[in-house]
């Protein structure tokens, strides 16, 4: 796709009226959004802040609000617990998923059909593994089939309250709506392609339905899911090239790393700038107090700030961010570290933005800069980057080149620097909700970025590639709320979308940033941020301590009475004051 300029205006996030769909009502399990009596709290839930119902703040202490709970345990009045930074879950339910599947059963199918079929016509293991050669693929395929059917869910605690198919969805042609109607719910990936073509409509907001999904939808595999898997997502992480034209599976033809990031990133600024805001920065912000609504604005500051200071930058630093969007974590450390910083993007929109900003902003060039190549042609200084951060763009390097980019990041960084990685990721107790998440991710929005993964394997090639952890923080919530607003964004520019990109491009990111706003609040994917250093004996640890953020607030803001502790056992000066 040729590189698109476009004049567009930002528009300031839509406020958030409410859930108008359908009233939130218990569900078995504790929420954050339903109205509930103190009866029905669970004894072991916490109680650290309670919102009125009619949205007003209360902030009892731990001890009052438990205090308050116990007086009223058999009270009638509601209350509700909200978080107004996120969009609070109405149903939270767990689906199937890995702890009913078995590799071991998978396994033994894999290898004792071909088996069976060589011992049938008198052959050995030559003869099995030729009879494997044409088994294989369609025992995983009918495995995935049969079993993603017929799981059941990880647990029943949450109640599906059992409304028919057609209270939320609206087909448009009759042989679709006799199919699913009633119980009979539709596969996910069925309703996706149908909604992106138009087949089918949400009876409400697209995020409302979507909360419901376990009520209309089932997350079992499809023939078009498995077909994707094995002739797209497959080979392509096998190959995973570097440009255009070196290979294309023969049904989804997917440009990989440049030709594939730059389709994906020079669509139009005014694509991206209509939810992203004028931040123009596409990845997870940071919350820094649940009780308020925080602008998208705030929630991107919050995150570059937390950034520079994980990576204790300092004034006149070389910092260098691989995969810098447009710019904005530049022009950040720029004013207000005075680091000499470079960002590097494949997108040749993001690039011209980045550098215009910062030298309308009053950054030189000779200070700052954004240059638009691949991540394995940096350029790099004498001696190495003081800093390096690499925010949500190590997914596009691919599995199979993982290691490599690492290695090659350790040999950019200054032996005493320290580098900062914002990495999505998914969980290990997958549920099919997830792997459906993750296909679609592929299919429509990422391409290529096969490197999101379980935590465990970013850690293990981290330590590989030579460094050391430092520190490791989980944000899937905050890029839940991230995508909330997103989402609001894209919403309240509607018109603008489909008058330019029409209305499927408007429906697929419309689903994206909808379910991605429950599957990051859920767990199902998330984001990790990992701060690491050279692990080499000269390594000075003791001066990573003031920005080890996480012990320090756990300090600052303990709730035991350290004086008063220390006081009471500092009296011991023997065993005899112990056992006396």
């Amino acid at each position: 796709m040729a590189s698109q300029k476009s004049d567009f205006e930002f528009s300031s996030t839509p406020p958030f009226s409410g859930d108008k769909f359908v009233k939130a009502e218990p569900c078995g399990v504790r929420t954050t959004n339903h109205i509930i009596a103190f009866a029905e709290w669970p004894a072991h839930a916490p109680r650290l802040r309670l919102v009125t119902a009619f949205g007003g703040d209360s902030a009892h202490s731990i001890a009052n609000a438990n205090a308050n709970a116990n007086a009223n345990a058999n009270a009638t009045a509601p209350s509700s617990c909200l978080y107004p930074t996120i969009h609070n879950a109405p149903l939270p339910a767990d689906g199937p998923g890995s702890d009913t599947f078995s590799n071991l059963g998978m396994g033994a199918l894999l290898f004792l059909v071909p088996y069976y079929g060589s011992w049938k016509v008198g052959g050995g293991m030559k003869t099995t593994l030729f009879f494997a050669l044409f088994t294989t693929v369609p025992i995983l395929l009918g495995w995935w089939l049969v079993i993603s059917a017929i799981a059941p869910r990880r647990n029943e605690k949450a109640q599906i309250p059992g409304r028919p198919v057609e209270f939320y969805l609206t087909f448009k042609n009759t042989p679709d709506r006799l199919k699913y109607r009633g119980k009979n719910k539709i596969p996910m990936e069925t309703f996706l392609e149908m909604y992106f073509d138009g087949l089918v409509e949400f009876n409400g907001d697209a995020l409302e339905v979507l909360e419901w999904r376990h009520d209309w939808a089932s997350f079992r595999f499809t023939w078009g899911m498995l077909k994707f898997v094995f002739t797209g997502l497959l080979p392509e992480a096998i190959m995973h090239t570097r440009s255009q034209g070196k290979f294309h599976p023969p049904l989804y033809r997917h440009w990989i790393n440049e030709e594939q990031v730059r389709d994906h990133y020079d669509r139009g600024d005014d694509f991206y700038g209509w939810f992203l805001g004028p931040r123009m920065v596409y990845t997870s912000g940071i919350i820094s107090d649940p009780d308020r609504e925080e602008t998208l604005e705030e929630l991107q500051d919050n995150k570059m700030a937390v950034i520079c200071e994980k990576i204790q930058l300092k004034e006149g630093e070389s910092m260098l961010d691989i995969g810098c969007g447009w710019g904005t974590l530049v022009n950040f450390a720029s004013h207000n570290f005075n680091a000499r910083a470079t960002g590097i993007t494949l997108g040749r929109n993001q690039t011209a933005w980045g550098n215009s900003i910062l030298r309308k902003s009053g950054v030189p060039e000779e200070q700052s800069k954004i240059l638009c190549m691949d991540y394995r042609d940096i350029p790099v200084p004498e001696g190495g980057f003081n800093k390096i951060t690499c925010v949500e763009m190590a997914e596009h390097v691919g599995i199979r080149h993982f290691t490599g980019f690492l290695t090659q990041c350790y040999n950019m960084l200054d032996d005493d620097g320290m580098m900062f990685m914002q990495l999505a990721g998914l969980r290990k107790s997958w549920q099919y909700e997830d792997l459906n998440w993750g296909i679609f991710m592929n299919k429509y929005i990422f391409p290529g970025a096969d490197a999101s993964t379980p935590l465990g394997f970013y850690i293990s090639s981290l330590e590989a590639a030579g460094f050391e952890i430092k520190s490791i923080d989980t944000i899937g919530v905050h890029y839940s709320a991230t995508l909330w607003r997103w989402y609001r964004n894209w919403m309240g520019n509607r018109d603008k979308v489909e008058a330019k990109y029409g209305k499927r491009w408007f429906r697929i990111w419309e689903y994206f940033l909808a379910l991605s706003t429950i599957v990051s609040r859920q767990g199902g994917a998330t984001c990790y941020q990992i701060t690491v250093v050279k692990n080499l004996n000269s390594s000075h640890r003791v001066e990573g301590i003031n920005s080890q953020w996480g012990l320090l607030g756990s300090i600052a803001n303990t709730r035991a009475n350290l004086s008063n502790w220390a006081s009471r056992m500092n009296n011991i000066r023997s065993s005899k004051d112990v056992l006396a």
